[in-house]
Order: C-alpha cells, then structure tokens, then sequence
C-alpha cells in the first residue's frame, strides 16, 4: 500500500469514528468555545442541505453520494462567528464556536436611527413581500413529546353499600395509576400545500411511537375490576345516577348487562372470519385516520407562525398591545439584526425577544413564552389553566427570495383539576318498592398535569403548482411502528433533528 492509499485509509477511518460508526451520516456537537457549553439550534449546512442542532447541542447529517471531503460544513448561529471548512478538517466531535464581538459601528443599515417600534412597523410592512403563501412542498420532519402527570389523586369515601368498593380498594385502584407517563411520536413526510389550515395534504413517509404500553395494560386491568364488580353487584334494569353537588347525569347499564350475557361460540368460524374482518378494516381506518390526525395537527401548528394573519402570537399585528425595546444588535451568519424585546403593554399574554434582520425587515428568529395563563377557569370546583405556552420559531431566507419556516419548538402546559363531592347511585327500573339499591359516596380531588412538546423541523421547500397540490393523493397506508425504546437504527437513512438524552435513554418497563 503507497502513502496516498495509507492516508486515505487513515481518513476514512477517522471519519467513521468522528463522525458516528456509519458513512451514511456525520454527527457532532457544537460548543461554544469560551463557556464550553453547547448551543442550541445552530444551523449546519452541508451544500443545499442543512439542519438544526437539538437543546445539547447535537446534530446527526444524512450524508449521500454527492457529498466528498473536499465540500465545506458550515456551521452559523446567532451571536457567534460563522465556521466554514471542509469536511476533512474536522479530527473532533466537538465543534467549537468562538462568540462574535459586535460593535456598532461595524453596523451600517440605514441613514436614519430606528426606534423599536418603527422598526416593527416595518416588519408588519413587509411581510407580503418577505414571506410567501403560495403552495409549497416540503420535506420536514415533527417529533411531539408528551408527559402527564398526576399532582393529586385523591377519593375519600363516606358510603358505600357494596362491600368490595371500600377505601382500601379505592386507595389500591388510585395507587396503581401511574403517576408520571410519557409519550413521543415522530414523522418524516412531505406537507403540501401553504401555512392556510384548510389547504394541505400530507404524504407520510415514516413514523414512530415511543412509549410505556404497561401504562395501558393498568388501565385494561383497572377496567376488568370494575366489570366484574358491576356483574356480580348490579341487577338487570338497573341504571347509575351519578350526582356531584347540583350536577348530575344517568347511566343506563342494560347494554353492560348484555354484554356479561353474551355467549358466543368461538368455534364458530364465520364469527371468527367476521371479527378478522373488522380488524382489518379498524387497521386500515387507523391508518388513514392517523395520518389525518398528523396532518390537522401540523396544520394547527403552522397556523400559529407569527407571521400568519389572526395568529395568537400577534405580537407583529397586533403590535399596539406590545412594549418594544431596541437592545442591541448582532449577526446571525453574515446578515446584521435587531434584537428587539417585547413585553405586553395590556391585554396580551407574551414577551420575548425578535430578532430582525437589518436590510430587509425580515423576522428572523423569535424566541417567545407566556407572561400570564394564556386560558384559566375555575368554577364549582372544577378547573383547567393554561400555565406555560412557550418556544422558538427560526425562518430562513430560500431560493426564491422568500422567507419560509426552517424550525419551530413550541411547549404548552395545562393543569386540570376537580374537587367535588361525589355520587354514585345505583337505581332500578323493575325493582318493586325502593328502586334504590346501591350507592358509593365521597369526596374527590384530582389534578392532572399535561406538558406537550413539538418540534418540526423543515429541511427542503420547493414551489408546486394547483395542478401539482390538486393531483396529489394523501399517503394513507403508513401507521407508526411501536417501540418500547429508542431504537437508533430506526431513522437510518432519514434526516431528523437529534433526539435529546432522555428520549435516548427511554425504555419501558416491558423491555427491562
């Protein structure tokens, strides 16, 4: 072997061990050089492509044929210098960023000193020209993270004339919902269509659920208990009056009654030909109805985008409800902005810092989070909050002048709460005489916690006609594959944001 084929070898075998074990794909993290802590959502590009390191810092690059030694990773974030080299210099999976000194003077937009508020007048201005709403498809990729939470789970019963509902099993019944559940699902597709919530249409490429199912086994076994207490305890006729303080409802248990009665043949083969069938077809309405479900859910989501009209971050048009102040300037790449802070001045919920870009009055970048509950209400015992709604929404500029999204993390939480008496009277329509015949009575406190999470993250965006849009047809045959853990190999070959160290480490009791 000559020197050149040795040096070679060497290289790529130090690339394969820089850049993860495999030569499809190059992954890092960026560090700021100065505090050697990581940085978030800094833009790496790889000649047309780019992605988005995730809250640690890292990011993974699909790699393909096109790509050689010789071509330049450039890695830019706001506040920093700009790193640009080839890909063969990189010897570290640590990237390090210096922080870029800004002054003043270096920055020279205009003749004329704007104030915040002028300079947001002329984001609003020039919105029509910075920002399209033609129809566009675009390859993304969106990861929803869920965590629900029980704060307090608490019944105290005061009477109960079935024997087996007594405290002891209520409190057994309480103590075996989990309390802490998580749930993550993610999608590659391509979205067609615009930001308008009613013109879209979603290809779905591949998708994934990431959860613990022994959390839903509980909750069938918990089921389970409770039937048998109604078969053995409730007579045929019977009816629930379930009251709570001056609310109150009825139940009719004549179909529960039934379905105890039943006794089907399970020899029977055009039954079991019969239930095979409607598996099949619940499959395939799964299917269809769950990429339904992801495209509705991306559609809302767009649809919040500032830049969109009646979007409840409003702070752009509905500006008067706002305080801005001008803080300083920076870079984000080569281009100067403004980093404007904002704090509502009324009725608005949100503050938060924009940053504008210089030379055009583009929106940037917004980092945003509630000020006060976005949505409270609390009457006769029952309550919901809306305590946290906050994120980051980053555009870039594409190659048809336009801006257009390139990332968004958003992150809500709403608390739900009930304390409430409660009752539960079992009453019979044939029973001569008292039709009263059971009751469980007590005393309720629930509060449940929810936090979700999502993260979209756009790779490519390219121009479509109506023709294009209206000839295209939904992909319905993908349904997300069920993983008890994270599974690395799952998105080989597949671009995606990185995921963080917890959903890494996830893994469900099931699995252990």
């Amino acid at each position: 072997m000559n020197t050149k084929k040795l040096l070679f070898a060497f290289f790529t075998i130090l690339i394969a061990n820089i850049f993860t074990a495999n030569a499809q794909s190059l992954s890092a993290f960026v560090i700021d050089s100065v505090s050697q802590q990581p940085i978030p959502y800094a833009t790496v590009q790889l000649k047309e492509k780019g992605v988005i390191t995730n809250e640690e810092g890292n990011f993974n690059f699909i790699l393909n044929e096109t790509i050689t030694e010789a071509d330049s990773l450039i890695i830019s974030s706001m506040g920093y210098e700009t790193l640009a080299k080839p890909i063969s210099e990189f010897n570290t999976n640590r990237i390090l960023l210096k922080p870029k000194a800004i002054e003043l003077k270096e920055v020279i937009v205009s003749n004329k000193n704007y104030t915040a508020d002028e300079i947001m007048n002329l984001v609003e201005d020039n919105l029509e020209k910075n920002y399209s709403n033609d129809l566009t498809k675009k390859r993304l990729f969106h990861r929803e993270s869920s965590f629900n939470r029980w704060t307090q789970s608490n019944f105290k019963v005061k009477k109960s004339s079935i024997d087996v509902l007594n405290q002891q099993f209520i409190d057994s019944v309480i103590s075996s919902v989990p309390k802490n559940d998580s749930y993550y699902s993610e999608i590659v597709g391509d979205l067609y269509g615009n930001y308008d919530t009613e013109v879209q249409k979603l290809d779905l490429l591949k998708a994934s659920k990431l959860f613990d199912k022994d959390t839903e086994i509980d909750y069938e076994k918990l089921e389970e208990k409770f039937n048998e207490i109604l078969k053995d305890n409730v007579k045929p006729g019977s009816y629930f009056k379930i009251k709570s303080g001056l609310l109150s409802f009825k139940i009719d248990t004549d179909e529960v009654n039934q379905l105890f009665e039943e006794d089907m043949d399970s020899t029977d083969v055009a039954a079991v030909n019969k239930e095979l069938e409607e598996k099949k077809k619940n499959k395939e309405e799964e299917q269809k109805n769950y990429g339904k479900w992801r495209r509705n859910n991306l559609a809302r989501i767009l649809g919040t985008l500032p830049t969109q009209e009646d979007s409840d971050l409003n702070f752009i048009s509905k500006s008067r409800k706002y305080d801005f102040t001008l803080q300083e300037f920076t870079y984000l790449g080569n281009d100067a902005v403004y980093v404007i802070s904002f704090q509502p001045s009324g009725s608005a919920d949100y503050g938060g810092t924009l940053y504008v870009n210089a030379d055009d009055f583009a929106l940037l970048q917004v980092d945003y989070t509630n000020m006060k509950p976005v949505k409270k209400f609390n009457l006769l015992g029952i309550s919901a909050n809306k305590y946290l709604s906050k994120g980051k929404i980053i555009y870039n500029k594409g190659a048809n002048g336009f801006y257009g999204l390139r990332y968004l993390e958003s992150e809500t939480g709403e608390r739900f709460g009930i304390r409430r008496p409660l009752k539960i009277i079992e009453k019979n329509k044939v029973v001569k005489g008292r039709n009263k015949q059971n009751e469980l009575s007590g005393d309720m406190d629930f509060v449940f916690n929810n936090v979700v999470k999502n993260e979209i993250i756009i790779f490519e965006s390219e121009s479509i006609s109506q023709a294009t849009f209206d000839s295209f047809t939904e992909n319905n045959a993908v349904s997300p594959t069920y993983m008890p853990k994270y599974d690395p190999e799952f998105w080989k070959g597949y671009a995606i944001m990185e995921p963080n160290t917890a959903i890494k480490e996830f893994t469900s009791t099931s699995s252990q």
